[in-house]
Parts: structure tokens; C-alpha cells; sequence
């Protein structure tokens, strides 16, 4: 039987082999004895997929395995220090990108380009402040409404006027857009009014 249920582990050291046995908690009858069937590199690399039949079930499995990178520490608001978390940054996008375009898929790029961001600096401490500025920025470039609603909870938004400015950058480019659709038309309009001078036919004659 094949299940489609899914758990996440954390490897470290060197990956089993397809075929051996390794100490994994079947998701069906919780046995601790299985193999690995087949193996394979998700996304960029930083992931593998193992496909695992229990030998006490005889079902299958998946689990995906990310290397486990050293601790960083996130400096609250309030200066309290606490563990970077991948599942809590990921929660609050979902929140905010709920019935938007916006697939899962889209949502671990931001936070796998986030993790590159953290753990590529030497310092082990940021600030959550820092996280929440560059997701907001990777945000603001996939969906508007997504960006609006985590900024309002990120900034914590005391008034209607902070949420205004937040917004004005995107009202003046809808303008702009706006303003040069109808600059463009009128160009058009122009050398079509030109074009049936030269012609000798009068404007908007069938």
C-alpha cells in the first residue's frame, strides 16, 4: 500500500543509501524500521526527497531532509532572544497570502532566500525587525494585497494614516500606469488624425 503522507527530518552527517535501512518513525504503525527506495534533490539542492517502505507495514513513505545549519538568534522588539524558526516566518506569510495567487512553492523560496540571507552572515543574532523588512520586500514584488496584510501586523499599523503611506507607493504607480496608457492613446490618436489629413479624408469618416 502507498501512503501520501508526509514528515520532515533534519539530516546531518552522510545520507543513507537507496536500499539501506535507517531510523525513521513509520507515519502509519509508528515502527522505527524502514529503508529508503529512492532518493532525489528538490529545488536548488537544499533539500532531498526519500521515498521509505516500512518493513514492518510494508507501506510507503516520504520524507524530505534539510541540512541542519547552526542556531540563529532573533532579537525580539522587547530584546527577549529566541531561535530563528522557519515554520513561524512561513505561518505569517500564509496568513497573509490566504485566497492570493500564491503557491507554497513561492512561500519556501522566500524563506529558503531569507535562511541564505541569515545564515551567510557571520553574525549569529538579527533582529526580527530585519526579517520582517525583507519579507515584506519579497512580498511587495508578488502580490500587493499579501504585502498590505502582513505590513499591517509586521509594522503594527497605530493609525489610518501609516496605513495610507504604505499604500501611496503603489496608488502613484497605479497612476503613473494610468497617465501613460492615456499618453500613449493620445499619441495614437494624434498620428491617426495626421495620417488621415495626409489622405485628404476627414477625421472619424467611415
Amino acid at each position: 500500500m502507498d501512503g501520501r503522507r508526509t514528515v520532515v527530518e533534519v539530516a546531518s552527517g552522510s545520507p543513507p543509501a537507496n536500499g539501506t535501512v535507517s531510523v525513521v518513525q513509520c507515519v502509519f504503525c509508528k515502527q522505527d524500521n524502514d529503508r529508503v527506495v529512492d532518493s532525489r534533490s528538490c529545488g536548488d539542492g537544499g533539500l532531498i526527497r526519500r521515498r521509505r517502505e516500512c518493513l514492518a507495514c510494508n507501506r510507503r513513505f516520504t520524507t524530505y531532509e534539510r541540512p541542519e545549519l547552526a542556531s540563529r538568534m532573533v532579537i525580539k522588539k522587547d530584546g527577549r532572544r529566541e531561535p530563528f524558526n522557519r515554520e513561524k516566518v512561513l505561518s505569517g506569510m500564509r496568513i497573509a497570502c490566504q485566497k492570493r495567487p500564491i503557491s507554497s512553492e513561492q512561500l519556501s523560496a522566500i524563506v529558503d532566500r531569507l535562511e541564505a540571507d541569515i545564515f551567510g552572515d557571520a553574525d549569529r543574532e538579527v533582529e526580527s525587525r530585519e526579517i520582517g523588512e525583507k519579507v515584506t520586500e519579497e512580498l511587495k514584488g508578488i502580490d500587493k494585497v499579501a504585502f498590505v496584510r502582513f505590513a499591517s501586523v509586521y509594522r503594527e499599523f497605530t493609525d489610518v494614516g501609516e496605513f495610507v503611506d504604505a499604500l501611496l507607493p503603489f496608488l502613484r504607480g497605479e497612476a503613473l500606469m494610468k497617465l501613460q496608457g492615456n499618453i500613449h492613446g493620445d499619441l495614437a490618436r494624434k498620428v491617426l488624425l495626421k495620417k488621415d489629413v495626409r489622405n485628404g479624408s476627414h477625421p472619424g469618416s467611415p
